[in-house]
């Protein structure tokens, strides 16, 4: 079902936004298209639209019970969601439980290692340029957001980080990394925007040791290991059968 939407507002590798019949809100409708390597390596995943989007609005639901600002509304839809309005701001902020990925590739930190408190990085989102690493000296040259402003966005990151942790523990899969975005409405408020979903997750089954097996997150398709959905599926399940209460889950 696809609901009632104006125009095209804009469209990225993984979901598309729309005009909607109220003005402070958009229609984002999540796509079934895959990237991977500031989309070098593409790919069309039946469902994966679907999956994350039942997935991102669950998560929202839980973090907004607990109090975090997001822009989620509702579901319009299997595949769309209502969502207020932001100015997305153009920094990637990235939380790190367990050393994996790039931060591996790029210092000598072991796989696996655990991070306590976790490591928060910022990237400036830009895709021509391979949204680099930012430090916070570049953030000011850069003149992204001034020092109040990513105070508010470094305390926003931990405390969804903070709640999102012993959430997906509750079943039993552990968040080794994850990346947010975050945007403004008109009148200034910061709230969390995008996704979070296996996309954006790095997402382990606490079930099994096998290095790939428990792999329940994008870099299934990164690492060109199969069973992609099926990965997204059990985390759907998972999370849908969960019965945590959020303001005891911290």
């Amino acid at each position: 079902m696809t609901p009632d939407h104006g125009e095209l507002l804009y469209e990225g590798k993984a979901k598309r936004v729309y005009a909607s019949t109220q003005s402070d809100c958009v229609l984002v409708e999540f796509k079934n298209d895959a990237t991977a390597f500031n989309a070098q390596k593409k790919a069309q995943l039946d469902d994966k639209g679907r999956l994350n989007c039942q997935i991102s609005a669950r998560l929202f639901e839980h973090l907004e019970a607990a109090g975090v600002p997001t822009h989620y509304v509702g579901l319009a839809a299997d595949t769309w969601m209502l969502v207020k309005k932001v100015e997305i701001i153009p920094l990637e902020v990235v939380l790190r439980n367990i050393a994996a990925g790039s931060l591996c590739r790029e210092t000598p930190i072991t796989p696996g290692t655990p991070i306590d408190p976790a490591l928060l990085d910022l990237y400036y989102k830009d895709d021509a340029l391979g949204d680099p690493l930012l430090t916070q000296a570049r953030v000011r040259l850069l003149a992204v957001v001034n020092d109040q402003r990513l105070s508010a966005i470094e305390q926003l990151a931990r405390r969804v980080n903070a709640l999102l942790l012993p959430f997906f523990r509750s079943i039993e899969l552990q968040l080794v990394d994850f990346k947010l975005e975050l945007g403004l409405t008109s009148s200034g408020e910061l709230l969390l925007a995008d996704e979070i979903s296996p996309d954006t997750c790095r997402l382990w089954d606490c079930k099994t040791m096998n290095a790939e097996d428990r792999i329940l997150d994008k870099d299934r398709f990164r690492q060109d290991l199969g069973g992609v959905m099926q990965a997204y599926g059990e985390v759907l399940k998972r999370v849908q059968a969960s019965t945590c209460n959020p303001r005891n889950c911290m």
